[in-house]
């Protein structure tokens, strides 16, 4: 088994161009979510893909390594699979979202070890529980899922999901994480298929997985970490990031 992870970053984004070289902390965004994944025991490889060579220069300028993807491309699993081909032994394949600079290592690490551990998944995700009184069950921009009881996904939604016509003791709404394991075999079929009719409705990429058979896990996870999607979330990041981080020692003055 050997473990790629990718990290897509592209340039153009309608609401934050150029998000991946936003300087949070004194340190591009990219840069961040490198360093958290460096911190994962079990990924044999990273790489940051992308279609821009501004992105390209800033990564081999903190010593990552990338991969020049192609800027046609329909979906970003089209531009991971690209990537993935640049090193053809690696088993297995996960998606890190390249605007998530405080993403748990721990949890790549999971996902990581469910692949391996169960030859019969095709994909892995997570998702963090929701209180139901939360705003964000009613957030279209918040991507909800409903698993069976093994954990197995059931459907993913921009609706409230599940509607809860009388409560039910210790069922959560879950909050879909945008973290994607694949192995590599899934991950080339998957970019063979159209666009299916769920994920047209619901512009959810995931459905198509769903919709032609696929068995994804998901694994709930406490991490609730922010993701970057416009200049006023960087700004929240950047407030948690500088609280993380280690006070300066102040030099002692020579006397």
């Amino acid at each position: 088994m050997h473990i790629l992870g990718i990290l897509p970053a592209r340039w153009a984004s309608t609401r934050f161009p150029g998000k991946p070289l936003h300087l949070i902390a004194g340190k591009p965004l990219i840069q961040h979510v490198w360093e958290r994944c460096l911190a994962c025991s079990k990924l044999d490889a990273l790489l940051v893909a992308t279609d821009d060579p501004r992105i390209r220069d800033a990564v081999l300028g903190f010593g990552g390594q990338v991969v020049m993807t192609s800027p046609t491309h329909p979906t970003g699993t089209d531009r991971i699979a690209e990537a993935a081909r640049t090193l053809p032994q690696a088993t297995h394949i996960i998606n890190i979202q390249g605007d998530e600079p405080l993403i748990d290592p721990a949890l790549i690490d999971e996902l990581a070890a469910i692949m391996g551990n169960d030859p019969t998944l095709d994909m892995a995700t997570a998702a963090n529980p929701l209180a139901a009184d939360d705003p964000a069950v009613l957030d279209p921009n918040v991507v909800k899922v409903v698993t069976a009881l093994s954990g197995r996904a059931l459907y993913f939604s921009r609706s409230p999901l599940p509607y809860f016509r009388d409560p039910v003791e210790g069922l959560a709404v879950l909050r879909h994480k945008g973290i994607y394991a694949y192995t590599r075999r899934f991950l080339e079929q998957f970019v063979t298929w159209p666009p299916s009719p769920l994920e047209r409705a619901e512009s959810l990429e995931q459905l198509r997985a769903l919709e032609n058979g696929a068995t994804i896990h998901v694994v709930i996870t406490t991490d609730t970490s922010p993701g970057v999607d416009t200049p006023e979330q960087a700004r929240l990041v950047e407030a948690l990031l500088t609280a993380q981080l280690p006070s300066p020692i102040p030099r002692s003055s020579s006397s």
